[in-house]
This record gives structure tokens, sequence and C-alpha cells, in this order.
């Protein structure tokens, strides 16, 4: 009886092939989703690590408790203005790190 080989390719490989290669339009929607998705989802889990409700945290930050949830899931995207209100609300430290060619600088 035969053993079949297995053939294993990395995760970027199989986003090059299905969702394009990095520089593509297509790809960098799919990694600038990802990134709002993995942001909803801190703000989520440090929401409730601090015991707030959604209608607890779109109180101190003035908007309503569907905005909160909103944020959570992605449904929309962020203006840093709201991000900065968010973790100043959840009493959590946050820095941008920007990256240009030749230029890097990090705001913290």
């Amino acid at each position: 009886m035969k053993t079949e080989e297995i053939k294993f390719k990395s995760f970027d490989k199989i986003k090059d092939k299905y969702i394009g290669e990095i520089g593509t339009q297509k790809r960098d929607l799919y990694e600038f989703e990802l990134k709002l998705d993995v942001l909803g989802e801190i703000i989520r889990q440090t929401r409730k690590e601090r015991n707030l409700t959604q209608e607890q945290l779109g109180e101190l930050i003035g908007v309503k408790k569907s905005e909160i949830s909103k944020l959570e899931r992605n449904a929309r995207n962020m203006t840093i203005s709201t991000i900065l209100k968010i973790f100043h609300a959840l009493k959590a430290k946050i820095s941008f790190n920007i990256e240009l060619e030749n230029w890097n600088r990090n705001i913290a």
C-alpha cells in the first residue's frame, strides 16, 4: 500500500492564491477588514474585563448601545477619535505605529 505524500502550504501562500498577493487591492482590503475585526474583538473583550455593558460603555463616550454593538461586530468603520474615546473610557493605553517607506513614527 502506497503512502500518499501530504503537501503543506503556508497560510500566506493560500491567501496569495485565493485572495491575491500582497499589494493587490483585494488583499489590502482583506487585511484592512481583518484588522478592524481584531480591533472590534479587543474592544469587546476589554469591555467585558472591565465589567461594562455595551450600554454603559456607550454612555461613557456619548453614543448609543447599538453603536458599541456595531463597533464590536465591525459593522462599520471606526474613526480614530472614537477608538481613542473607547480606550480612554476603558482605561487602556493605546498607541499607533505608522510606517511609510523611509519614514517610521510611533504615536503614543
